[in-house]
């Protein structure tokens, strides 16, 4: 009779479900975007009052974001925002350099006239939000760029693969846009890859697209230094052999 008493139908479940979403969507937009900044303590009370619902969906979009790495849970301690583990960048790196290059030498042959008007009107608006110094705005334009070029490659797909693996690295990025001449920087190479994509030039774009992913894991080791609380561990060294 218990079970009979305790069990719910689907319908019932649902809204549960709906809330678990909602609340997982909400922490893991403002973990990476840095709202939520590393070693940040979470009250599943608070958030759930905050989103007006019971604390089992938060429980649930907690447990959801401690396994993406995203949350650490403490016993008898508590919950937080998980630190930036630095020693997981470079592989990270390395499985993104491999779609990207994949992506632009594809871009180089499928191009069209409306790729390019497409790639120049983003480049032009990334100037525009260097020059307004819009952080949020320049970084949505930048995940776009990224974007654009899988798409031009006709392998959409592969930028659906490179945001999965590249969580923990957008949450740095994000503290790198206020260090002066950043911004300028990345739009600069940008700049330089789409103008290469566009004269169908494989090698200058796959080389472009490589120097500007190889800048990444140097800016990290830049932040954990300004930043030490936010991270954990540290980038693995190679002899380059």
């Amino acid at each position: 009779m218990d079970n009979v008493a305790n069990s719910k139908s689907p319908a019932e479940e649902q809204p549960a479900l709906s809330a678990s979403r909602r609340v997982y969507l909400d922490l893991r937009q403002r973990i990476i975007s840095m709202q939520l900044r590393p070693g940040e303590r979470l009250v599943e009370r608070d958030i759930a009052e905050a989103h007006g619902t019971s604390r089992t969906p938060v429980h649930e979009a907690v447990q959801r974001l401690a396994e993406e790495g995203l949350i650490e849970i403490f016993q008898r301690v508590g919950t937080f925002v998980a630190r930036i583990p630095l020693d997981q960048l470079s592989e990270v790196m390395l499985a993104r350099a491999v779609l990207e290059l994949a992506v632009v030498e594809r871009a180089c042959r499928l191009i069209t006239d409306e790729g390019t008007a497409r790639l120049r009107g983003l480049i032009a608006e990334q100037e525009a939000s260097v020059a307004s110094g819009d952080n949020s705005g320049f970084h949505g334009q930048d995940e776009r760029f990224h974007e654009m070029l899988a798409n031009i490659s006709g392998v959409p797909t592969f930028w659906r693969l490179i945001q999965q693996t590249k969580t923990q690295v957008d949450r740095y990025r994000r503290l790198t846009l206020v260090l002066p001449g950043r911004m300028e920087s990345v739009v600069a190479e940008h700049r330089r890859i789409a103008e290469a994509v566009i004269a169908h030039d494989v090698a200058a774009a796959t080389q472009q697209m490589r120097e500007h992913l190889d800048g990444v894991l140097p800016m990290a080791e830049v932040m954990s230094l300004k930043q030490p609380a936010y991270f954990i561990n540290h980038l693995p060294e190679f002899d380059g052999r």
